[in-house]
């Protein structure tokens, strides 16, 4: 199941009991998945859903909160629409549903963001307006670079109450505006974690978490798979270049080198993926490191001020741009 599907369907089963938070969960489904509408003079209150789990917990919340009777139409999936669409509908008394639940003021003027006892109420009543709004318009995608908490929003007003709500639960969120439609988002995995559990999503929390710890180990091992990889590589082409190299010195140089720096030298040659501090070992008597890479620098430099005074190719002529690429 699809994590936007798993919220949602845990969402829609979350037993609420206080009155004030049931109101604010009403408020802001029937907010952000509709609004009013004017049919032959009568206002109607209407809310399209995405799932017949959320129609049948807005059906019963108008029910046994507001007592109204809503009709549930659903709508087939063709055409642009994916999916079954889920109406909730009140027309009789759709006026004075909509007076109760803050969808328009005292004058009878449409809200435009949430209801003011919404905005201006306690943190449940915020946990519970973003718990309806995820279910009216929410969606969640998987964890990894570009996942996110995200809720559709019918105008910027009620973006902002969103995000003030959020904001009140300890939770950033931002408002943005997206090819001309609001949206706010959460993008921080830790903030999403706690924003679900507000929510009363806690198997789908943990599922979440799972799904982004186990892409967190995989990429970290794919990152130090990819670095060591690379490493190596460095190290194959170093190595090949300085054994190209000290190669050439000792044709240079031939009788006229130093027995320690000849040493040195065919130690590079005779073991060419060693590392320096391997070559100390492999030395009679041992060396340090930094004893081993300091004659190879002098037969190097040697060779080449050899080379440019006989005016012939020094140590670095016979280097491939492979051997180079570092």
């Amino acid at each position: 199941m699809a994590m936007t599907a798993k919220v949602k369907d845990e969402l829609s089963r979350h037993v609420v009991t206080k009155p004030c938070c049931r109101k604010a969960e009403v408020a802001a489904m029937l907010r952000f998945a509709g609004g009013l509408h004017i049919i032959g003079g009568r206002i109607v209150v209407e809310a399209e859903l995405d799932t017949a789990n959320a129609a049948r917990r807005l059906r019963r919340e108008l029910t046994e909160v507001y007592g109204h009777t809503p009709e549930v139409l659903v709508l087939a999936a063709g055409g642009l629409r994916k999916g079954s669409r889920y109406v909730v509908r009140v027309v009789n008394d759709g006026e004075a549903l909509a007076r109760q639940t803050g969808l328009i003021d005292s004058r009878g003027r449409p809200v435009r963001g949430l209801p003011a006892k919404v905005v201006s109420g306690s943190v449940c009543d915020a946990e519970a307006a973003w718990r309806g709004a995820f279910l009216a318009h929410g969606s969640l995608t998987e964890p990894g670079r570009s996942s996110a908490l995200e809720v559709t929003c019918p105008g910027p007003e009620a973006a902002l109450a969103l995000v003030g709500a959020a904001r009140r639960m300890g939770i950033q969120s931002k408002a943005r505006e997206v090819r001309g439609v609001d949206r706010v988002v959460i993008r921080d995995g830790d903030a999403i974690g706690a924003m679900l559990t507000r929510l009363g999503a806690h198997d789908a929390v943990l599922a979440w978490e799972e799904r982004r710890i186990r892409r967190e180990v995989r990429a970290t091992a794919n990152r130090l798979a990819n670095f060591d990889d690379a490493n190596l590589r460095r190290s194959a082409r170093a190595a090949v270049a300085a054994g190209a190299r000290v190669e050439r010195a000792l044709e240079i140089l031939a009788e006229d080198v130093p027995d320690h720096l000849r040493e040195a030298g065919e130690l590079r040659l005779q073991h060419k993926q060693a590392s320096l501090e391997e070559l100390g070992q492999l030395a009679s008597p041992p060396m340090t490191k930094d004893a081993v890479a300091g004659r190879i620098r002098r037969l190097l430099a040697m060779a080449d001020k050899k080379a440019d005074d006989d005016g012939i190719p020094n140590t670095e002529a016979g280097l491939t741009a492979d051997m180079l690429d570092g």
